[in-house]
């Protein structure tokens, strides 16, 4: 009995083992925050350790001590041969072992953008719980910029990006969506993204800075299904971000989230009897389609106030 019980006990770090200590940078490491690098801090100490260890050889010192062997976890394992350096995906556990072909560059490497696409839309994007704000939809775990753009973290720096159901319903459907091309480099506040409705054209923020690696093609031709699925199919691009940590820090997430779209929605009763008369008070919610109801409002005046861009 005793030994059985240790033998459960001993591999359950080895279900999710560290990619550090995959890669032999560091002896023993289970991995503690389900592969998201991005926020764990374990990542963070060890990349710093790395840098500053590239930095004294660059002067010519020569680093000492523990500290001073940590190099990164893929030039550790850059110098396997070729057909011993596992693909990240098959590190998470998530395929079998397949070879890297790209020297761990995943934005070049178009596997990891099928697999991607293919096996993570539904189960890393689409809300598993979510909240309603006078109708308007608010899925937990989403951070939220003040433009009305979401973000969802999904593999380490990997962002995917989409706008919220306000906004959506507030201009109502979309013809087209377009986002810079991949390889492109956007940045937190910056009006990166288009929209067009009609003769009516309008930039979007971007809630995070960093390097285009896809983008939903469907968007450019059909910018209404971004309408019907804001949170999941209706995604517009995604983005590795070079200072997650930093833009995190101007977003919103859960409750501040709904208290800043509360004041939102009370904004938009005001515009909205200012410039079309008060509204019968049915103790409904407003419509998919607010512009195309009321257009008297003003599209300019619309994207200009909720958009801030």
């Amino acid at each position: 009995m005793g030994s059985t019980t240790c033998l459960k006990h001993s591999s359950k770090p080895d279900l999710s083992p560290c990619l550090w200590m995959q890669a032999g940078v560091v002896a023993k490491k289970p991995c503690k925050s389900n592969y998201k690098c991005g926020t764990c801090p374990f990542d963070r100490a060890l990349k710093g350790a790395a840098e500053a260890n590239i930095r004294l050889k660059q002067k010519g010192a020569h680093p000492k001590g523990k500290r001073g062997k940590v190099i990164f976890w893929k030039d550790k394992l850059k110098a396997l041969p070729p057909w011993k350096q596992p693909c990240l995906h098959s590190m998470k556990g998530k395929i079998d072992f397949r070879a890297c072909t790209h020297g761990y560059h995943c934005a070049d490497c178009e596997f990891d953008q099928y697999f991607d696409d293919q096996h993570q839309v539904h189960a890393v994007v689409t809300p598993v719980d979510t909240m309603e704000i006078e109708g308007f939809k608010i899925p937990q775990g989403y951070y939220f910029h003040k433009g009305h753009t979401w973000a969802k973290i999904e593999e380490g720096s990997t962002v995917r990006v989409g706008m919220d159901d306000f906004s959506l319903r507030l201009l109502g459907p979309l013809d087209s969506i377009k986002a810079p091309l991949v390889g492109k480099e956007v940045k937190q506040e910056q009006a990166d993204i288009t929209i067009s409705r009609g003769e009516h054209l309008a930039k979007v923020i971007s809630p995070v800075s960093g390097v285009v690696t896809a983008i939903n093609p469907v968007l450019r031709e059909q910018g209404s299904l971004a309408n019907e699925q804001p949170f999941s199919e209706g995604w517009i691009m995604r983005i590795h971000a070079k200072d997650l940590r930093h833009d995190l820090k101007n977003l919103m997430l859960n409750t501040e989230t709904a208290g800043f779209m509360e004041g939102e929605i009370t904004g938009l009763y005001q515009m909205i009897e200012d410039n079309a008369g008060p509204l019968t008070v049915d103790g409904g919610f407003l419509g998919n389609d607010i512009y195309g109801c009321m257009p008297q409002i003003g599209w300019k005046r619309l994207t200009k106030r909720f958009l801030r861009n």
